[in-house]
């Protein structure tokens, strides 16, 4: 038994010992120097939109490990910025004021050790949000509103917008704000009454930095779907055929999906000039927009005869030769970006649930009313011209 005993004790000796292998049981410094090291020279400060770019020479000492910033931003809570001594230079940032504003900076060796604080004078300009404040826009759209704003330093801001409860009192709508670092925003908000509505918004900065608050009235412009019931194909000279084998113009607006419930022009019998679809809409309107639903070829390629470079053109009284001469009206041009970038052939979960989701392509509110559409397929996904549409609607005005 002792013999088995000793044992044990050996081999979990053994263990403890090859557990332990490699890792650091007790935790020291780095670096037991805990000299000082010397500060840092030749400081300078340039002065950007919300923050302040401050460069610097580092001391020559092979134990400084960083430089650090030690500041208090507009929020009024204290913030500190490392850089490592491979740099020459750090940016504090989270300003929302242009007042001048005190930075200490340290050297800071491997062991801790921090210099004496080299203070530097900062003035930052005026913070991106405000900017972004004075260029939002609230226009009025079909169902709805657009929020347009430009953000040119491209840093990450909150438009947020405040709609009225059923108290009557302003409160944030996450469902309508814009999170973004895009340059140029638009955001479309839809589903609207076409009521009169005052709406709020301010601008806030990833540091809780925010402006002040501007409402604006918004009226959005009556929308409704054209009945398909009333859409008739329309056979123009010049207009691609479909493809014989059980495809018809017709299926684009039948609420059908799936083979044959579709349109899709013949490549072939077509040619490779850009391939043209032509229908009636029954109803003289002016359009808001248009939701084209790709098809999925094998149930699950969406990106292949689907559109890529597309034109919608609109017409009142088209003549009938089918040129698209002074008698129609260019809609819009649209181009669809495949949200993985994947190649042919290769669509991910992603890109399915995009294109079943079908795209929605704006008319210029600008545009004559019109009868009469045709969509102008320039480039699909497989580099032909034909085209395939699952399904189609037609929204807007058609009083």
């Amino acid at each position: 038994m002792s013999r088995i005993i000793n044992h044990l004790l050996v081999a979990v000796t053994i263990i403890v010992l090859l557990a332990s292998c490699g890792k650091e049981v007790v935790k020291e410094p780095i670096d037991t120097d805990k000299t000082a090291p010397a500060g840092i020279t030749n400081v300078q400060v340039e002065n950007r939109p919300g923050k302040a770019r401050i460069t610097y020479t580092v001391p020559n000492d092979r134990n400084l490990l960083y430089v650090k910033a030690e500041f208090t931003p507009t929020s009024g809570k204290p913030a500190e910025i490392k850089a490592s001594y491979y740099e020459d230079s750090l940016i504090v940032d989270g300003f929302a004021d242009t007042l001048e504003h005190e930075v200490k900076l340290f050297a800071v060796s491997r062991s801790g050790a921090q210099s004496e604080p080299v203070v530097v004078k900062i003035k930052p300009l005026e913070a991106p949000i405000f900017a972004v404040l004075r260029s939002l826009q609230a226009v009025n759209a079909f169902g709805g509103f657009n929020i347009a704003a430009g953000n040119p330093t491209g840093g990450d801001i909150s438009i947020v917008v405040l709609t009225k409860n059923v108290f009557k009192e302003y409160e944030a709508n996450n469902n309508w704000s814009v999170f973004t670092n895009e340059k140029n925003i638009l955001s479309k908000i839809r589903g609207m009454d076409t009521v009169t509505v005052s709406i709020g918004f301010f601008i806030k900065d990833r540091w809780g930095n925010s402006t002040d608050t501007v409402y604006k009235d918004v009226t959005p412009i009556y929308e409704v779907q054209f009945a398909p019931s009333n859409f008739k194909a329309l056979t123009l000279p010049g207009d691609a055929p479909q493809v014989t084998n059980g495809a018809k113009l017709e299926y684009a607006w039948d609420n059908r999906l799936g083979w044959p419930y579709t349109s899709f022009t013949d490549q072939a019998k077509g040619g490779n000039a850009p391939h043209i679809i032509s229908f009636d809409l029954g109803i003289t309107g002016k359009l808001s927009r248009i939701w084209i639903r790709p098809y999925p070829e094998g149930s699950r390629w969406y990106f292949l005869s689907t559109m890529k470079r597309f034109e919608i053109w609109g017409a009142t009284n088209p003549t009938a030769t089918g040129a698209l001469d002074n008698s129609w009206t260019l809609l819009g041009t649209y181009e669809v970006v495949k949200p993985s970038g994947l190649p042919i052939g290769t669509d991910n979960a992603l890109d399915q649930s995009t294109a079943s989701a079908g795209f929605n392509w704006d008319i210029d509110l600008n545009a004559p009313k019109v009868r009469f559409l045709r969509v102008r397929c320039l480039e699909n996904f497989a580099g032909g011209t034909a085209q395939s549409i699952n399904e189609i609607k037609v929204y807007g005005d058609n009083r």
